[in-house]
C-alpha cells in the first residue's frame, strides 16, 4: 500500500497542440509554480473526439516537444497513441490512474475549456478522478472563471496567420523553435 507521503501530485494537460503557442507553455509553467504539483505530463490527442482537422500526430508531438523544452518536470505523453483511436479525456485517466497507483492526478484547463464539458463524456467522473486545476484565459468572462492569467491566443488563427504568411505576427506568440519546425515541415500552409 502507498501512503499519501508517497503519493505523487501529478497534473495532466491534454489537448490537440496544433500548434503549440506560448500560452500552452504559460499553462504549464503557471501549474508549476502556482500548485504544489510533482510533475506536468503533457498529452497531445491522437484523434480529437469532435473530428477536428489536425496536423499529423507525429508533427504536433514534436512540436510540443520543442515548446516544453527546458522546462524541468515536464513529461510530453504518446499515451493517446498507445490507447488508440478516438481520444477520451475518461479513459486516458482511468488508463493512467490504472498504469500509475501512486499519482494522484489533476487535470489542467483553461476556463473556456471547462465551458465545454457538458459536451464532453462523464466529466464528472473525469472530475471525480483528476479534480480541475482551471485557469483564467482573457477573453473569456464567466462568473466561474478564476481571473484570466492567459493570452487570448488561438490555434485557429495562428493556423489561419501561417496560411497568409503572416510570420512576423506570429514571432510574439508561438515559440521560435515551433515555428521554425512549421516553416520547416510546411504545416498549415492553407490555413488549417
Amino acid at each position: 500500500m502507498t501512503s499519501e507521503s508517497a503519493r505523487e501530485l501529478v497534473a495532466v494537460f491534454g489537448g490537440s497542440f496544433n500548434p503549440p503557442h506560448i500560452a500552452h507553455v504559460m499553462t504549464v509553467l503557471v501549474v508549476l509554480s502556482t500548485h504544489p504539483v510533482d510533475r506536468v505530463v503533457v498529452i497531445p490527442t491522437f484523434a480529437h473526439p469532435f473530428a477536428k482537422q489536425l496536423a499529423p500526430y507525429e508533427d504536433r508531438v514534436r512540436m510540443i516537444e520543442l515548446a516544453m523544452a527546458g522546462i524541468a518536470r515536464v513529461e510530453i505523453s504518446r499515451i493517446e497513441e498507445t490507447l488508440g483511436g478516438e481520444s477520451r479525456t475518461l479513459r486516458t485517466l482511468e488508463h493512467l490512474q490504472s498504469e500509475h497507483p501512486s499519482w494522484n492526478l489533476r487535470l489542467v484547463m483553461g476556463a473556456d475549456v471547462l465551458a465545454e464539458t457538458p459536451k464532453w463524456y462523464a466529466f464528472d467522473r473525469i472530475a471525480k478522478i483528476a479534480p480541475p486545476i482551471v485557469l483564467g484565459r482573457a477573453g473569456f468572462e464567466s462568473s466561474a472563471a478564476p481571473t484570466p492569467i492567459l493570452p487570448a491566443i488561438s490555434s485557429t488563427d495562428i493556423r489561419a496567420k501561417v496560411g497568409q504568411g503572416r510570420w512576423s505576427d506570429l514571432e510574439p506568440i508561438v515559440p521560435r523553435t515551433v515555428l521554425e519546425y512549421i516553416r520547416e515541415h510546411a504545416l498549415y500552409e492553407h490555413g488549417h
